[in-house]
């Protein structure tokens, strides 16, 4: 329990103190979140080698296909909206979701392999 709420705040996977994110980025100012290069507190090295962040792009993915398939069932099944209509929210969804969607996926890639 303590490894998922580290992973939603953004905390170091070894102390559980330092922030591993600088920023936390805004999507409708195109900026996405910054990392910091290494714990503030007990100066644990998120990157451990370069390209060490490519797999986060298929945890990235995984979470945005299932708030994509979550908001389809909402919307089509339960709203009874029209398949344009649940395009344009799936797709405003994915957008609005993706810096979340970063950050999470970062942090549950940092946290899988420490």
């Amino acid at each position: 329990m303590v490894k998922i709420a580290g992973v939603i705040k953004g905390k170091c996977p070894n102390c559980k103190k330092g922030d591993i994110f600088e920023t936390k980025g805004n999507i409708f100012l195109l900026q996405m979140p910054k990392m910091h290069k290494r714990c503030s507190v007990c100066n644990l090295k998120y990157e451990k080698e370069t390209g060490f962040f490519f797999g986060a792009m298929f945890v990235s993915y995984a979470l945005a296909v299932a708030e994509m398939v979550a908001s389809l069932v909402i919307f089509w099944s339960f709203m009874d909206m029209a398949p344009l209509q649940v395009f344009m929210i799936v797709a405003f969804i994915a957008i609005l979701t993706s810096t979340f969607n970063f950050r999470i996926s970062r942090a549950i890639w940092i946290y899988l392999f420490n």
